[in-house]
């Protein structure tokens, strides 16, 4: 599962390792996220996780609350740059015909989709 963290949303996907697909499943309130995070990696047979890091201030943020999410799961998690997957993202939804509201909503999403799927593509450059 791949986890674009921020402090008030998280951006979720899923994907397969062994043929690298990967989908956005959607966003999720933080503070939901924390209640949920078992059932929802249980409900998707989630092997594990990988939370996007970008080299900034919020890292040592994230990489706590990656430790905290290993102890709820018991699953690994792994932590892979998502540098500028936002901005790749806000161009993807630009192209689509979507409403803003939907855009807003998927925007993290589809960030950590792009960077789930680098994380398949380049496994050995994990952080």
């Amino acid at each position: 599962m791949g986890v674009d963290y921020g402090r008030k949303k998280i951006g979720l996907a899923i994907g397969e390792t062994e043929i690298g697909l990967v989908e956005p499943i959607g966003m999720l309130p933080s503070a939901k996220f924390k209640v949920q995070s078992a059932k929802l990696c249980q409900d998707n047979d989630i092997k594990v996780v990988v939370i996007g890091i970008t080299g900034g201030e919020i890292d040592e943020e994230i990489k706590t609350f990656g430790k905290e999410l290993e102890k709820e799961t018991g699953l690994p998690v792994k932590f892979y740059d998502e540098t500028l997957t936002t901005q790749d993202a806000v161009k993807i939804l630009g192209q689509t015909n979507r409403d803003k509201n939907y855009k807003r909503r998927m925007e993290d999403a589809i960030s950590a989709a792009l960077m789930l799927e680098s994380y398949f593509g380049r496994k050995e450059e994990h952080v």
